[in-house]
């Protein structure tokens, strides 16, 4: 059985603190990945001011929970651990945090890829990108989906 730990919401994500926490609980696998996703500064609608990230509560934390689910049918994984914020979020300030423990090197490598091409493109959230140019939403790209279709081919 894998254990899991998904929380969504507003507080800040500690990725330090999260990932000295995770491998303190975890570190007797004998592999531990992570990885922090942050609000990238520059896109190619210019400088973020800020990103809103829009949840329903009950519904996003049941898609997150389907994808870890999958991840943890498909790979040799102790445990994973998924932690994505909401509301507005800064440029620089992590959005999302994702670890994966596993005997094995490989498989938690594949698990947090696998995790975070899923929660990109599937997960119920609605990016709202704020530039000084304007607000505007935010959909996945076509890399986005290229991402997500390998795991189909494998």
């Amino acid at each position: 059985m894998t254990v899991r730990d998904i929380r969504v919401g507003e507080a800040a994500i500690d990725p330090a603190g999260l990932h000295a926490a995770f491998l303190s609980a975890h570190g007797a696998a004998g592999a531990v990945v992570s990885f922090s996703g942050l609000v990238r500064g520059q896109t190619k609608a210019g400088a973020v001011e800020h990103l809103w990230l829009d949840w329903y509560p009950g519904m996003t934390e049941d898609s997150v929970t389907a994808i870890v689910a999958a991840a943890a049918d498909r790979f040799a994984v102790t445990a994973l651990l998924v932690h994505h914020r909401c509301g507005e979020i800064h440029a620089g300030e992590p959005i999302v945090f994702v670890a994966a423990a596993s005997a094995h090197r490989r498989a938690a490598f594949e698990a947090a890829d696998y995790l975070m091409d899923r929660l990109k493109s599937e997960a119920a959230f609605w990016k709202r990108e704020t530039t000084a140019g304007g607000a505007h939403w935010v959909e996945p790209t076509a890399d986005d989906q290229r991402d997500l279709d390998r795991w189909s081919q494998t």
